[in-house]
């Protein structure tokens, strides 16, 4: 199946997609890096054991799970902890969990489980080693752990319902990589096949750190109920996976990465438009899409959260859903982009973003390529052209930032907050400007504000004035002047809302950047850090090889 060749009328413009509503609307989709992964190892062949369970009956010790590809071999070392309950905290600031990890290049000796043994479970407080890619801790759900292992203990299985309301066993609270605490550089795997995806190191991990969750489960409930216990019910196994609680930390990510965000907004857009440009479907293709449209009907269904925004968000869902599955796939000429003009009228983003996810998922051979280009080699998009003129950068200006140049930012609601770095935990939070200290430590986020600044300074300048000049004069403007010639060749790179207004949900950053990552029943527990799971109705590594396509 190949592509059309001019996909122009088919493909979303930046200024509806990149906007917060929408982006905090986003699903996952078979492009989500957990996807990709597991597409690859199961093309690939990859073998998967677990040489190393040293876990007493009280649930407390470690074990290595290994993912042995056609080139490397990579060790989960997991270490479970005795952890009182008082103890246990979603924060970042918490300094104990029920369980810590590293992910191992390669087959850990007995002296690298003794090293990691007396660093990993501190975190922060340890030291990792290049010989480590990922860093990671994770606590128990509470209430489905307690109520799995004291159901498989007396033999019986535990109740479906409690399983879909929590979603996992253990959620994580930090999945760090990329050279933090001595953890391998991101340059030093990249060449990777495996890893030269976004995020594929981590996805990794918590895959297996998933594997790990029903085994401990399973391993508790033999040691209380003896001969008694019984293993988890496969079905009820799918149904689970690992819980994150993600917060602020995350959002700055988009902002400070603008060809790479591009890269995998434009991926997604793609091959939505290569779908819409198909000039008729197939019977294989409309039964797949119609039980894509089951299965997130499904998902809606088992989906529930407390916040406000996120009920009406499912209000909004679920009716949808049912629209959609109503509507059917028209029989006219292109069907497909039939079905999603429909939608543009018809649904709430919501609906238009899960419609987007269906459509992706009968399509993988015409699609699925598009995954090899999710990275970015971000210092080739770096350097700033100083030789363009005054007039490149105000075309640029108006065609990229017009949503930005019409807001006064002088009015308080619109400068409303300022992000920051926390002395503390050295991680990104949210200020109010006019209530809090601390705005001279201001992070540049503000690419709204920014922009208009320059906009400003620039009516001084004739047309013909390379821009180098203009930067000499005016440093403080490099760095949005860089992003607006990004913006001219990557035109998905920046987020067209400001984001510094005091009614903006940094939440919806967070949903766009973990529906990429292929997160799943995104609960918020305010608008600033929210939970959801990860691998959920995804096989595990015994599963793979056996697993239809992926």
């Amino acid at each position: 199946m190949t592509a059309p060749a001019d996909l122009t009328a088919y493909r979303r413009p930046p200024e509806q997609v990149m906007r917060l509503a929408r982006m905090g609307s986003a699903h996952p989709t078979r492009l989500s890096f957990l996807r990709n992964l597991l597409r690859r190892m199961q093309t690939e062949g990859w073998t998967f054991d677990r040489p190393v369970w040293d876990v007493n009956p009280q649930g407390v010790g470690r074990a290595v799970y290994r993912a042995i590809g056609p080139n490397h071999t990579y060790s989960l070392v997991a270490f479970a902890h005795d952890l009182p309950d008082h103890m246990r905290s979603d924060r970042v600031i918490a300094t104990a969990w029920d369980a810590t990890f590293a992910l191992f290049d390669g087959t850990p000796t007995p002296a690298d489980l003794d090293r990691l043994q007396a660093n990993v479970p501190l975190q922060e407080a340890g030291r990792i080693s290049a010989q480590e890619l990922t860093l990671a801790r994770a606590n128990r759900s509470v209430r489905l752990f307690a109520h799995v292992v004291d159901r498989l203990a007396q033999g019986q299985q535990p109740d479906a319902a409690e399983v879909d309301a929590v979603g996992y066993l253990m959620r994580t609270t930090a999945v760090y990589g990329s050279g933090k605490f001595g953890a391998a550089d991101r340059d030093t795997i990249a060449h990777r096949p495996e890893f030269r995806g976004p995020f594929q190191v981590e996805m990794l991990s918590v895959w297996l750190i998933r594997s790990f969750t029903v085994d401990l489960v399973e391993h508790l409930a033999a040691a209380r109920g003896g001969p008694t216990a019984v293993p988890l019910d496969k079905t009820l196994r799918r149904r689970l996976g690992v819980g994150n609680s993600t917060g602020l930390g995350m959002a700055p990510f988009l902002i400070k990465h603008p060809t790479l965000l591009n890269n995998w907004m434009m991926a997604r857009e793609e091959a939505l438009a290569r779908i819409r440009a198909l000039p008729q479907t197939t019977p294989t293709t409309t039964a797949a899409f119609q039980t894509a449209i089951q299965k997130a009907i499904q998902n809606a269904t088992t989906w529930t959260s407390d916040h406000p925004i996120q009920i009406a968000k499912l209000a909004d869902l679920r009716a949808d859903l049912a629209l959609i599955a109503a509507q059917g796939v028209p029989t006219d000429p292109y069907p497909w982009n039939t079905l999603w003009l429909w939608a543009e009228t018809t649904l709430t983003l919501e609906g238009q973003e899960a419609l987007l996810a269906a459509l992706l998922e009968p399509h993988g051979l015409l699609i699925d390529g598009l995954a090899d280009c999710m990275d970015a080699d971000e210092a080739k998009a770096f350097p700033l052209d100083g030789s363009k003129t005054v007039a490149h950068l105000r075309t640029d200006l108006a065609r990229h930032y017009a949503w930005a140049t019409t807001t006064d930012y002088t009015q308080p609601e619109n400068s409303a907050r300022f992000w920051y770095v926390s002395e503390e935990k050295l991680e990104p939070r949210l200020g109010e400007r006019y209530d809090e200290p601390g705005a001279a430590l201001e992070l540049p986020i503000d690419t709204g504000r920014m922009a208009a600044a320059l906009a400003t300074d620039l009516a001084h300048w004739p047309d013909d004035t390379p821009i180098a000049h203009v930067l000499l004069a005016h440093p403080e403007h490099r760095f949005i002047a860089r992003r607006v010639q990004q913006s001219a060749r990557f035109p998905y790179a920046e987020i067209r809302e400001n984001l510094i207004a005091a009614g903006t949900l940094p939440i919806d950053m967070l949903r766009c950047k973990l529906a990429f990552f292929g997160a799943s029943h995104f609960d918020p527990r305010s608008d600033r850090w929210v939970r959801i799971a990860l691998f959920q109705n995804q096989p595990y590594p015994q599963d793979l090889a056996s697993e239809g396509p992926l």
